[in-house]
């Protein structure tokens, strides 16, 4: 007995389809280009490899089994999938990535991102789009490790990889905040270091894999609560659970509003200059899905909308 994997060929299942979709045995051999004789050879080679009737041949119309109708329906799925496929490969060839992945930085607008995500799906490009959300060193380490071809918001590390470039994103000014019913709201400002100290402080944890990854502005020996993202870290503001430096775009709605106040502290004001970062290879021209990426993070309205968090109070 043939092994179902062997007999369930593309061109195999597009016979099947042909006696489904024409009801008929000798319509279908019509249509194949082959004499009714051999194509009822091919069913039964079918039937029997994989142990099942799949058409009813008492009737004058050839009507497929309930095992019939069920193969019938997975002979159109597959059949569409191997075109999918093909087509694909020939338009990677023409230069377009298989996959692309963008690392997304939680300081950068979420909602912006999905705009250009949109934008670039609109075009119908063969390349499977995926984004992936980083916080701090784990931007650039989703890049550098291989798991993407663009991040974007990486602040500024102590040295580039060799392999990568970038560009500026813009800066980002750092304002600290507490909510209203938070002790340090009425607190004397500056805020000094001993005061800060006491009270807890709402850190965003680190996404990098492996590693004590990157901390800023914690002092030692300071309580904190940890959470995923920026925008968890604004919401633990809102509520009063702890104080910290928030992005002026991020917090300004919620300060003007009332549901922030920003304090003043004595450690130095805060502005983070973030990048958009990508694998060079002096080896290969660029991927055509890089090369849009790229060109829409040339216009300066792009980037300035990128660390515009759209939260609304």
């Amino acid at each position: 007995m043939q092994n179902p994997r062997d007999i369930l060929t593309p061109q195999a299942l597009a016979m099947l389809l042909a006696i489904g979709q024409t009801g008929s045995f000798a319509a279908a051999a019509r249509q194949l280009g082959l004499v009714p004789s051999a194509l009822t050879y091919r069913v039964r080679q079918i039937e029997d490899a994989l142990d099942v009737l799949l058409f009813d041949r008492t009737a004058r119309q050839a009507q497929a089994t309930a095992a019939g109708q069920e193969l019938l329906r997975e002979a159109a799925r597959l059949l569409s999938d191997v075109d999918t496929v093909a087509n694909r490969v020939k338009r990677v060839a023409t230069g377009w990535e298989a996959v692309f992945t963008v690392a997304v930085d939680s300081i950068v607008s979420h909602t912006v991102v999905m705009e250009l995500c949109e934008a670039f799906l609109a075009a119908k490009p063969p390349t499977r789009l995926r984004v992936r959300h980083e916080t701090l060193s784990g931007t650039l380490n989703a890049l550098t490790s291989g798991q993407a071809d663009l991040a974007l918001g990486v602040l500024l590390p102590s040295s580039w990889p060799a392999d990568c470039q970038h560009k500026p994103l813009g800066p980002v000014e750092f304002v600290f905040a507490v909510a209203p019913h938070h002790p340090l709201a009425s607190w004397p400002e500056p805020l000094s270091e001993e005061v800060l100290q006491q009270h807890r402080a709402v850190a965003v944890a680190d996404s990098v894999p492996r590693g004590s990854g990157l901390t800023i502005g914690l002092l030692g020996g300071q309580d904190v609560f940890t959470v995923p993202d920026m925008p968890s870290k604004l919401d633990a503001q809102l509520r009063g659970l702890g104080a910290g430096f928030l992005p002026q775009s991020m917090a300004g709605p919620y300060i003007d509003s009332g549901r922030l106040v920003a304090k003043k502290t004595t450690q130095a004001r805060r502005i983070g200059e973030t990048h958009y970062v990508w694998r060079n290879s002096r080896k290969a021209t660029p991927g055509k899905a890089l090369q849009w990426w790229l060109a829409q993070l040339e216009s300066e309205t792009t980037r300035h909308a990128l660390l515009q968090p759209h939260y609304r109070v």
